[in-house]
């Protein structure tokens, strides 16, 4: 597991567990239970943001924050990105 520590915009702090996949690997709930149940146990007053990332065909990374309810795994939020070389970029974009 990586682990690093966040500050969002109201000064509030978070550990975020990261775990990536790709090819055949699957995130796992065993996985995602121990970074979670770690992050709570070493950074007790920090609230656990856990973080997987899935690479999937096309080019394409879906990215899930995930939390447990009970002894299961919810996606609270899923987002899924492109991958693009970086001459291919917009420098205007934002």
């Amino acid at each position: 597991m990586n682990s690093t520590s966040g500050l969002d915009q109201s000064g509030d702090h978070f550990v975020i567990p990261v775990q990536a996949k790709g090819g055949k690997d699957h995130i796992g709930i065993v996985q995602t239970t121990q970074d979670i149940r770690f992050s709570e146990q070493r950074f007790p007053d920090l609230e656990c943001r856990a973080i997987a990332v899935q690479f999937m065909d096309g080019q394409i990374v879906a990215q899930f924050e995930l939390t447990l309810q009970g002894d299961d795994i919810k996606v609270v939020e899923e987002r899924h990105y492109r991958l693009v070389p970086a001459e291919n970029l917009r420098r205007d974009a934002r």
